[in-house]
């Protein structure tokens, strides 16, 4: 059982299917684990001012990350680290990457003090609804939360090895090991400390997400060593790739600034639903669109660093067409069952059922713009593997403005006009419920995103895509599937609500999973008489053993 483990550990993982299932896989135990802990703090504290606060805090560190810990990610130092293996060997490579993560520590040290001694000025501008006491507990909360981006940023840098290594086993742990330490928070600080519980725990899970992947960079000899002596060629070689990325990536974190901004004046408990609605969204795109993006970025950045042009096509069309695959029936399945997925994973306790009612509807609309979000990690990956960042930085600023447009542009038609907020509420099924205006923002940035997926689509396919080859057809099979897949599960809950009782817990659980699953194995059937390529792939894929490996020598293949 021991040497099953060392093996998973130990493991390369070449074939760009097999990784993204074990990511996927470990996505979705990351991804359940992180839904255990929204039901925890929907039903010890629910939708209101604490969570209010705890939401907003997130935004600054966050934006710190994005910002300035990103201009050192996987996506800029993997060719790099590449090339450099290729040309000068291992030890040069390992001498860039420890040049690049102490410059880039000490500027996030730097950038974070200061945000600590200004974050009472931020705080007004991250919350202007909030009253005095709610501003300044958002100020202390948002400060111990710095710790955040300082131990994610260090830990993202370390993924980057861990995975040019294809030990995705090990980064794949990284964001379990985060849950539990602000499960940790949940459980056994905020009822001693309140808020400020929650932001240590916070700070503990991502100090957890870095001491888990350090074991492996130093058993593989790649450990980096902090140095004074930065090479600043090197650093601005890096800031100048990274640089346009990082604004485009700043650009959609601005965006949710100001949407967490307008949330926060209309109404205690805004703030909350939207996170838990966003929080459950990013759920299969966790799943999906993450794990097959991490999964094909280290080969498209070898194959474009190689010349491989046919190779990188091919890697890219490949993770579209499962992208497609996957997102479409679940984004139909996830429409029709929301309301029984809110219910079983927040529905208890402190959150009420017109908090279900809101945070189902704020769900759906996220849901409709689930395969793009999953689009755009790939697409911009495929960019940024290519070595062009510019395309991305301009894409990403013009729907980031786009989505903050639209969402002051829905509010007022939404206030002002009463057909379309009926049509609205009506169709969301939402008409008794208060605090309805809050679903303007995730139809926002669903549509916001939607655009953003088109244009990176055209771009990559007009200066990369010789053709596109049977992706059309992916995507009709696909649909097909999504709309039998709705349709069955639209029709079967009516009929499971007349046999589990609705008024608990399991009754919504056993309608809703009875109801899906009839609802994929249409899908499924539909797809397999279709003969989906991607569907065949899939199985074929599982089937293999992949995990029945000998132990392997830490060396990154130069060949």
């Amino acid at each position: 059982m021991i040497r099953r483990l060392l093996n998973m550990v130990n493991k390369r993982w070449q074939g760009m299917h097999e990784a993204a299932i074990l990511l996927g896989v470990f996505s979705l135990v990351s991804q359940l684990i992180g839904l255990y802990r929204d039901r925890m703090l929907a039903h010890t504290i629910g939708p209101g001012p604490v969570l209010d606060i705890y939401y907003a805090a997130f935004r600054i560190p966050d934006f710190l990350y994005i910002s300035i810990a990103s201009l050192a990610s996987i996506t800029v130092l993997m060719p790099f680290l590449v090339s450099r293996i290729d040309g000068e060997g291992r030890e040069a490579a390992r001498k860039f990457f420890s040049d690049v993560l102490s410059g880039f520590f000490l500027l996030l040290c730097l950038v974070a003090v200061l945000v600590f001694i200004f974050m009472p000025k931020l705080a007004h501008l991250i919350a202007p609804g909030f009253n005095p006491e709610e501003t300044r507990q958002l100020v202390m909360v948002s400060r111990i939360m710095l710790l955040s981006p300082v131990f994610m940023g260090l830990s993202n840098m370390l993924g980057t090895v861990t995975q040019l290594l294809r030990k995705f086993f090990v980064f794949s742990l990284s964001p379990i090991f985060y849950n539990i330490g602000i499960i940790t928070g949940v459980v056994f600080l905020y009822p001693r400390y309140g808020v400020y519980g929650l932001a240590w725990g916070v700070a503990i899970g991502a100090c957890l997400h870095l001491l888990v992947q350090i074991p492996t960079i130093v058993s593989a000899g790649f450990a980096p060593r902090f140095t004074s002596r930065l090479n600043r060629a090197t650093l601005r070689q890096v800031v100048a790739l990274s640089l346009p990325r990082t604004l485009g990536l700043s650009m959609n974190s601005v965006a949710l600034l100001v949407i967490i901004s307008i949330a926060s004046t209309l109404g205690e408990g805004a703030i909350s639903v939207f996170n838990f609605a966003f929080n459950l969204e990013t759920t299969p795109v966790g799943i999906i669109g993450i794990s097959y993006a991490v999964a094909a970025f280290p080969i498209l950045s070898e194959a474009f660093a190689r010349g491989d042009k046919e190779k990188w096509q091919s890697c890219i069309l490949a993770a579209i067409k499962q992208i497609v695959f996957w997102s479409l029936p679940l984004s139909a399945l996830f429409i029709v069952l929301r309301a029984q997925i809110v219910r079983v994973t927040l529905g208890s306790g402190a959150f009420t059922w017109s908090d279900t009612k809101l945070t189902a509807a704020c769900f759906a609309l996220f849901t409709i713009g689930m395969i793009a979000q999953n689009m755009v990690l790939v697409s911009t990956r495929a960019f940024y593997a290519a070595h062009n960042t510019r395309t991305p930085l301009v894409i990403n600023a013009l729907c980031s403005t786009g989505i903050i447009c639209l969402a002051f542009l829905l509010l007022y038609v939404f206030k002002h006009v009463p057909v379309f907020r009926y049509f609205v509420e009506s169709l969301m099924r939402v008409e008794d419920t208060p605090g309805t205006s809050v679903l303007m923002l995730p139809l926002a940035y669903s549509i916001g995103t939607s655009i953003n997926a088109l244009l990176h689509w055209l771009d990559l396919k007009r200066r990369y895509l010789t053709n596109v080859g049977d992706l059309p057809r992916a995507f009709f099979e696909s649909l097909a599937a999504a709309f039998a897949t709705g349709l069955v599960s639209y029709l079967a809950l009516g009929a499971f609500s007349d046999i589990f009782s609705m008024h608990t817990t399991i009754g919504v659980f056993l309608q809703g999973a009875c109801a899906g699953l009839l609802g994929i194995i249409s899908g499924i059937i539909i797809l397999y008489l279709l003969k989906s390529q991607s569907l065949f792939e899939f199985v074929a894929a599982l089937r293999k053993k992949f995990w029945k490996v000998d132990l392997v020598e830490s060396e990154i293949s130069t060949k």
